[in-house]
């Protein structure tokens, strides 16, 4: 058994018909794809999204962790959905030229789906 609370009851669907970033485990909705700030970035394990907001998440405990490109005080990033460890939130970054991650989140590719929201328009 895990000893992690329930929290998926606390999951909100919202951004209806808008292109969003889903948790590739629940399809919890985590970011709206207007949000996304570049694609040039690492994760964990692969390529990562930096986001100016995410929603149905919540954050780990704060921790100075190295990085590429040094250490930052960060906490993960947790699906409200299936508490599946999806990214990190910048709290602090220690170099000046990496202060504009500060209040951002890196969100790994590898553990979202595009959900574009497109409709076929029938007036043809």
């Amino acid at each position: 058994m895990s000893s992690l609370p329930d929290t998926a009851t606390q999951v909100i669907q919202a951004y209806e018909n808008q292109p969003t970033f889903s948790c590739s485990k629940c399809a919890a909705v985590i970011a709206l794809q207007d949000e996304l700030i570049s694609k040039a970035f690492s994760g964990r394990d692969g390529r990562g999204y930096l986001m100016h907001s995410a929603t149905n998440v919540k954050l780990g405990s704060k921790e100075d962790r190295p990085l590429l490109t040094g250490v930052h005080t960060v906490a993960d990033v947790i699906c409200l959905g299936c508490n599946e460890r999806l990214g990190w939130f910048y709290h602090k970054a220690s170099e000046y030229s990496q202060k504009y991650k500060e209040g951002k989140y890196l969100l790994e590719k590898e553990r979202l789906v595009k959900e574009n929201a497109w409709t076929l328009d029938d007036a043809y």
